[in-house]
């Protein structure tokens, strides 16, 4: 055995092991090093997600809609694995829906071809980014545990849905309606569905069709009423009862509301 094997350095498990810590020190670290490179983060995956709006239109782009395809894939891929070290299990990690749902949008991406018609769950990206605590540990630190946390969450499942059911609507029903070709009007259907305007000018075809609006409708009037909700209901944080385990009370609440156990909830000075 040379001299070279046996140096420390050169250990593939040491390595590994130093890999590990530094994408834990990038994604969870509280250094300005690691905000930003999580916010660096955070950009691209808004560029990613950008890509996955416009990729209706762009697929029209012929090969040039491929090589952009292959680059995001090799680009979520990375961030995946990067991800998948920085979790301390990784079993864990696998348990997550949300990993499930960006493993699975990483097969459309690696798959173009024959997972095209799955293409419009991609935009679930931007629900689970929106959801997630790497984001409001990373922007959010000030608003986090706030109305505006709240009001954000649910916008962004008010406006993924819209795009999900908005490709859907275009992935199973281009060409079945006369007034039903591009995604502007898969856009348009959803929308007037969704608000229940309902102006009849585009109407899916089939009993399949009909499930499908009704479905809309009652979705989106359930996410209305839910962002609704958010905006004029009394703020709460979270700070659980020692005792009860209640998880929100009121910013200005002395005692829990559940069992009576005074409480000592930090103001906004010190949240």
């Amino acid at each position: 055995m040379s001299r070279a094997d046996t140096q420390p350095g050169t250990d593939p498990n040491r390595q590994g092991w130093r890999l590990r810590a530094r994408m834990r020190y990038l994604y969870h670290g509280s250094s300005p090093a690691a905000v930003r490179f999580r916010l660096a983060v955070i950009v691209v995956d808004f560029a990613i997600i950008g890509f996955f709006l416009a990729a209706p239109i762009l697929r029209e782009a012929g090969w040039a809609f491929y090589v952009i395809d292959v680059i995001v894939a090799l680009v979520l891929a990375a961030d995946l694995a990067a991800r998948a070290m920085a979790y301390t299990d990784i079993k864990d990690w696998l348990k997550r829906p949300s990993t499930w749902i960006d493993l699975f949008i990483l097969a459309t991406l690696m798959f173009p071809q024959s997972l095209y018609n799955f293409g419009f769950l991609r935009m679930l990206r931007l629900w689970t980014l929106l959801s997630s605590d790497f984001f409001w540990r990373t922007v959010g630190q000030k608003y986090d545990d706030t109305r505006v946390e709240e009001v954000t969450r649910a916008l962004a499942a008010l406006v993924t849905f819209v795009f999900v059911a908005t490709g859907f609507v275009y992935a199973t029903f281009r060409g079945r309606h006369e007034d039903l070709h591009g995604y502007l009007d898969a856009l348009y259907f959803t929308v007037s569905s969704l608000t229940t305007t309902g102006y009849g000018d585009i109407t899916l075809p089939g009993n399949w069709g009909r499930v499908l609006s009704i479905i809309i409708m009652l979705t989106g009037i359930t996410l209305f009423v839910r962002l609704a909700q958010t905006l004029v209901r009394p703020h709460k944080v979270k700070f659980p009862c020692p005792t009860c385990g209640l998880q929100k009370h009121d910013p200005d609440a002395v005692h829990c509301k559940a069992c009576g156990e005074i409480l000592c909830i930090p103001d906004e000075g010190h949240h």
